[in-house]
């Protein structure tokens, strides 16, 4: 099946600088002390003790990351996702958005970075060393946000000067390739759907014991809404089944509410029985 024209590539590559070095001296003498081998331990220094500016850009980073594993399907081992065409202009919009938060955050950063050492110097006390630090200008290139996006390969296109035996087998090799990268892919969407169904059948199931209290949180009922709505984009290939079972669970959802869910065993066995329905009725 071709979805050429139902998603398309997309990869995101974000670099942070790690702010962490290697200290052989003081690894060589904790090793000694402790009369250990050579590669019993190491001691890493964080270059920027007692700051959080970087690490500030690392979890923004890794914000990132999450959010396009959510809005994407994977594709190659490494890289590149797959996007619905129906997400493409709200990804590379908010995408955007991302992007610019984070080079002005490195931006910030690399304005004080020079008050920074010094903030740091105070915390590493003997470990400091000021050959540790790169440039400004060095530092600049170790941080980057990038996106690159291209159209999915048809299966059948191949513009090869080779003999047709080969061109046939390497086709033949690409088409199993494909196959099973939107295999993976839409594996990866009903994956997303009964992990959402599995979470809330055992947080929806009342213990006996008394003394153990559930605590429900808005996420259970909000994450549901929001993988229903994220389905519709995400079924790049219009599996009937797939959206059976979306369905499925967007019906069970219809009256609940966390008032209701929180107060209310009846509310949430009837819950929990519609739930387990919809597992029931599907091969996950």
């Amino acid at each position: 099946m071709s979805i050429t024209s139902s998603a398309v590539l997309v990869e995101q590559s974000i670099r942070v600088w790690t702010g962490n070095k290697l200290d052989k001296t003081a690894t060589q003498k904790i090793t000694a002390d402790h009369s250990a081998v050579s590669n019993a331990a190491k001691v890493k220094k964080n270059l920027l003790a007692g700051t959080s500016m970087r690490k500030d850009i690392e979890e923004f980073a890794g914000a990132c990351r999450r959010w396009h594993a959510v809005k994407t399907l994977p594709w190659a081992d490494q890289g590149q996702r797959l996007l619905p065409t129906s997400l493409f202009l709200d990804y590379k919009s908010e995408a955007g958005v991302r992007r610019a938060q984070f080079e002005s955050m490195v931006d910030r950063f690399l304005d004080e970075y020079p008050n920074l050492i010094q903030i740091s110097q105070n915390y590493l006390g003997t470990l400091f060393n000021p050959d540790d630090y790169p440039s400004v200008e060095e530092l600049r290139h170790k941080f980057e946000y990038k996106l690159v996006f291209s159209p999915v390969p048809d299966s059948g296109d191949f513009r090869l000067d080779i003999g047709q035996q080969d061109l046939d087998e390497v086709r033949k090799q690409y088409e199993q390739s494909y196959n099973e990268r939107l295999q993976d892919a839409m594996g990866d969407a009903w994956g997303r759907l009964h992990k959402v169904l599995a979470d809330m059948s055992t947080k929806l199931a009342d213990n006996k014991d008394e003394a153990v209290k559930k605590r429900y949180h808005d996420s259970l009922l909000g994450n549901a809404d929001e993988l229903c709505a994220m389905l519709t984009h995400l079924n790049v290939t219009n599996d009937p089944e797939l959206e059976r079972a979306r369905r499925s669970l967007e019906t069970a959802l219809v009256g609940a509410n966390m008032d209701s869910i929180k107060g209310s065993g009846h509310a949430r066995a009837d819950l929990k029985a519609k739930v387990d329905n919809v597992l029931s009725q599907f091969e996950w």
